[in-house]
């Protein structure tokens, strides 16, 4: 980093430690000092964070009793101060300030998608043995090495990319390397997705000693339906391993997969009751998508479902009622990022083999890190399509151009060359569409009717490959 960004992030790091020591004693004085300082240093059209997002903030402190505001002071006081303070730091002043400026000016400089974070696959190797899944048999053979991942990570940062997100297979069974990887880059925030078996107290020593790791542990119901399909003892051992992290001060989430046959159990009550228990601070919730020959379309949720789940995940998150856990809906809440944010546009996949994908769901590529560099990975012809065709619907709750739009993933992946890279076995991109396109007919009135009645309806959002030709400013999400 140069002289000012040095001196920027000491700034930041100063502040952020007395913050933290006071947070205890007064923690919305403590609260609206930090915004006050991000404001300071982050605010203005210029730099891309409204005065109205300052101003909201503000608001939810103030309200020193509300669920947010409980939410809030509790992470704050549980979270190991190293961790809070890393945190803030990468993702906060790093990722979120110097690097999304950083990544505005190099989208210009060279024409294509920029992500503001890349998913990449330490190993498709996997201690489990889940029903379905292939990485037990198969995984061990594919694996990115730890100098490979590093190369990922520094090309990067010249980039502005400053968060990494890990799955695979399981991540975790390269934990020393990604240990490595966390101390070598200590200005980025990692994020790994885990099946949680393999945390045990000396790797929760390491993440409070490294503090720029956070983790999401998949479940996707109770123990019955969880063991059942990944093995006896497994919740058990999911269990263990949040208490772990929560009793160690640690940042972690879950990651929920959705379909047909468990959605009324991850949405229940109970469900969130025993995340927050448990210390879980947020969920990621995934849609099911029917990616691979062998995949199972009618475990995809149907649109009375679908529909459901988008009003229920609200219901939770609401300023008043629900719970306190923050809950996401990958595929229903496209209005917050306009749209489709594959395709570099702010993230991309690369696959143990080096396979460069728009998006963990979508494989097919046309370019490998192990023989072009990042930017050119970035620059390959499927990333330009999706940079021309995005927003791939105006509609937000239709964002996917595989689920919901199928027939321009096929018409991307032709015009580009792309072949699959589907580690399993090649999958046609015409064999996987043709899986969607009942799907997305039957979802399209339902997701008309609830973007009509939407009170939010976000319009911000343009193509920016195509902004200067249609005469008008372009806002990057």
């Amino acid at each position: 980093m140069g002289v000012k960004d040095n001196v920027e992030r000491a700034a930041f790091s100063a502040a952020i430690d007395e913050v933290l020591k006071n947070v205890k004693k007064n923690p919305q004085k403590s609260l609206l000092k930090i915004v006050d300082m991000t404001e300071k240093m982050m605010g203005g059209s210029s730099k891309g964070f409204r005065t109205a997002a300052f101003a909201g903030a503000r608001d939810l402190i103030n309200q020193e009793d509300s669920k947010w505001m409980n939410y809030v002071t509790r992470l704050l006081t549980e979270t190991d101060p190293h961790v809070a303070k890393m945190t803030a730091l990468n993702l906060g002043y790093q990722a979120a300030f110097k690097g999304t400026k950083m990544i505005r000016e190099n989208r210009e400089k060279f024409g294509c998608n920029i992500p503001w974070l890349i998913l990449m696959d330490p190993t498709s190797a996997c201690n489990l043995r889940c029903t379905g899944c292939w990485a037990a048999e198969y995984g061990h053979k594919l694996n990115l090495t730890f100098e490979e991942l590093d190369s990922i990570v520094t090309q990067g940062k010249e980039l502005g990319i400053y968060f990494y997100m890990l799955t695979g297979g399981e991540p975790l069974v390269r934990k020393a390397d990604i240990i490595k990887l966390c101390e070598k880059h200590n200005d980025c925030a990692f994020h790994s997705y885990t099946n949680g078996t393999l945390v045990d107290q000396a790797f929760c020593d390491e993440m409070k000693r490294v503090g720029n790791l956070s983790l999401s542990i998949s479940l996707e119901g109770f123990e019955d339906a969880n063991d059942f399909r990944r093995g006896e003892g497994v919740f058990a051992k999911v269990i263990h391993a949040m208490d772990l992290l929560h009793e160690n001060g640690l940042i972690f989430g879950n990651s929920v997969c959705y379909t047909s046959k468990n959605m009324d159990s991850v949405t229940s009550d109970e469900f969130f009751d025993l995340l927050i228990e448990h210390g879980s601070r947020f969920a990621w919730y995934f849609h099911l998508m029917p990616v691979g020959m062998k995949a199972s379309p009618e475990l995809m949720p149907s649109p009375e479902q679908r529909e459901y789940i988008y009003h229920r995940l609200r219901e939770v998150r609401g300023r008043e009622g629900g719970k306190e856990i923050y809950v996401m809906d990958f595929q229903n809440d496209g209005e917050f990022v306009g749209g489709c944010i594959a395709g570099g546009r702010n993230y991309c996949h690369i696959n143990p083999k080096g396979d460069v994908e728009p998006c963990v769901f979508i494989h097919y590529s046309g370019a490998n890190i192990r023989e072009k560099s990042l930017i050119e990975c970035l620059q390959q012809p499927l990333f330009m399509e999706y940079r021309k065709g995005q927003p791939f619907n105006d509609n937000m709750l239709r964002p996917c151009p595989m689920l919901e739009n199928p027939e321009l993933l096929q018409e991307m992946v032709k015009r580009s060359g792309a072949h699959s890279t589907d580690v399993e076995q090649e999958e046609p991109v015409e064999h996987l569409c043709e899986k969607c396109a009942e799907y997305a007919a039957n979802w399209k009135p339902t997701a008309d009717k609830l973007w009509e009645e939407h009170p939010y309806r976000q319009k911000g959002y343009i193509n920016y490959a195509n902004a200067e030709e249609k005469g008008y400013a372009y806002k990057v999400n």
